[in-house]
């Protein structure tokens, strides 16, 4: 027996915020022009927010009243000040990406595992449900709660099949004066809704705001920085991370597409049955049209890694040109990904596997059996 755990955020959580204007920033530049070379992060505390990094592009924006529209759709109305330290891209990398090269160097990695119809691991899928559903009930019911929060969930698993859940954790803020009585009815519904019958029971341990009361949040109980929820932004904890961020970068950036297509390519495998879990890693060399390293662990697999190295390799293209074009990364909206996790949204074309690649995975693993 073992126990696997993972966390979400809401919508509201600092770091989130600044996740979702990052992004959010970005958008605006790729819908005027949609060869901008962006890398912006952000920071907020309190009423003050810093928005910093590099773009060079064809269209110019109004950065503080993008960044309060972004905060009012979230929910933050405050009378933000806004400080903006941008500057354009660097020259050398702007070389290397003109040549078709990667925008910087890195090891990213992708994961499937055929557990649950997101192909995300069990944990993480519901304590991101949990969050989703939170954010809806703190808008539904304004005057009970704030909006920052988050949430974790611990599952028992034999071998590879979850067994029981065996805790849950939501820490949700709350308005000022509203006690314990009126507010955690709400979450417990959430929970009702969102855990599956057959895995809770009365040994699940509910946790409700452990420490007591949870009022002052968001901003102004901690700060926030774009980039520091990466676990949340991928598999929950329950898959390596390269340790580069998603958000506020343009897909020339391999931290993002690269880590997009190696999901792509662990999804494809276990799609295609040829593995119930796998995980794609994958390294590039700043300005360099293709990667240094492409590898792969799989369970449950009638192959070898070596073997479904080789598959990989010669069904998928992994030059970054390739990943913008393939992916369409030049016709995406990256803000709605920033808020729950860059994996498992219906209709981005990382999540999308043809039937058509599935089918070349099956013939080269037919052909990788016959020469063995």
């Amino acid at each position: 027996m073992k126990v696997k755990t993972s966390e979400a955020v809401f919508k509201g959580h600092p770091d989130k915020v600044c996740d979702q204007v990052a992004d959010g920033l970005l958008d605006v530049f790729l819908s005027h022009d949609k060869d901008s070379r962006v890398a912006i992060e952000c920071l907020i505390k309190d009423n003050f927010v810093v928005i910093a990094g590099e773009v060079t592009s064809n269209y110019s924006i109004d950065y503080a009243k993008e960044t309060k529209r972004i905060l009012e759709e979230i929910g933050y109305t405050d009378d933000f000040e806004i400080i903006v330290k941008v500057s354009e891209q660097s020259n050398d990398i702007k070389i290397g990406v003109d040549n078709l090269g990667a925008g910087d160097q890195g090891i990213m990695y992708g994961y499937a595992t055929n557990e649950t119809k997101e192909c995300l691991p069990l944990p993480y899928v519901l304590s991101r449900n949990i969050a989703k559903r939170m954010d809806e009930v703190n808008r539904q019911y304004s005057s009970i709660f704030g909006l920052d929060g988050k949430c974790q969930v611990s599952i028992v698993y034999d071998g590879d099949k979850a067994r029981h859940i065996s805790t849950v954790v939501v820490s949700a803020q709350t308005k000022p004066g509203i006690n314990r009585e009126e507010y955690e009815p709400y979450i417990l519904e959430v929970l009702e809704e969102v855990l599956p019958n057959d895995l809770t029971d009365t040994s699940t341990l509910i946790l409700i705001n452990p420490t007591g009361e949870f009022v002052n949040g968001g901003p102004y109980a901690d700060s926030g920085v774009t980039g520091r929820k990466l676990q949340v932004d991928s598999y929950g904890t329950l898959a390596l991370h390269g340790g580069g961020a998603y958000s506020g970068k343009d897909y020339t950036k391999v931290d993002r597409s690269g880590a997009y297509f190696a999901r792509y390519v662990a999804k494809a495998i276990v799609k295609a049955k040829l593995a119930t879990s796998c995980q794609v890693s994958v390294a590039y060399a700043i300005g360099v049209p293709f990667p240094v390293m492409v590898d792969v662990k799989a369970s449950n697999s009638e192959l070898s890694n070596d073997e479904l190295r080789k598959i990989i390799n010669k069904v998928f293209d992994f030059a970054p040109s390739n990943i913008i074009k393939e992916l369409k990364l030049k016709e995406q909206t990256y803000q709605p990904l920033a808020a729950y996790g860059h994996f498992g949204n219906i209709g981005y074309p990382w999540e999308e596997v043809s039937e058509e690649v599935i089918s070349r995975l099956k013939e080269a693993s037919q052909s990788s059996h016959g020469q063995n």
